[in-house]
């Protein structure tokens, strides 16, 4: 996993984890890596994916079963897509109409390549 300098370590492997989840990777109600196993797959300190599993226990999207690991909770799903909406509505959506008004870009050129980037990315 590549690292950004601009966003806090454990909140890009939180977003890794999150995305393993929308993408069915990791099911609602299944066992997930351990904090050492997640730690040596993406080569970091086994303190920031606990901090990482810290966030994301209190954000209800995952649970720990004392003895047993970590799990991903019933509702996940719907809550990372809420929060990660949110997120996106305030952070990213604002640069992305910007860049899009000084380009010049029609909502029709987006759509079609929103379309391609669905087909070569995320085949059915």
């Amino acid at each position: 996993m590549e690292f950004r300098d601009n966003e806090a370590i454990y909140i890009q492997i939180a977003n890794y984890v999150n995305e393993k989840i929308l993408l069915g990777k990791w099911p609602a109600e299944q066992k997930i890596l351990s904090v050492r196993d997640l730690a040596v797959e993406l080569q970091v300190n086994p303190n920031t994916v606990m901090r990482t599993y810290e966030f994301l226990q209190n954000q209800d999207i995952i649970s720990n079963k004392r003895g047993i690991g970590f799990f991903v909770t019933a509702d996940a799903v719907n809550k990372i897509q809420t929060y990660q909406k949110e997120r996106f509505f305030k952070q990213e959506l604002p640069e992305f109409f910007r860049t899009i008004y000084l380009l010049n870009i029609s909502i029709e050129e987006i759509d079609a390549h929103y379309k391609t980037f669905k087909t070569e990315n995320y085949k059915p």
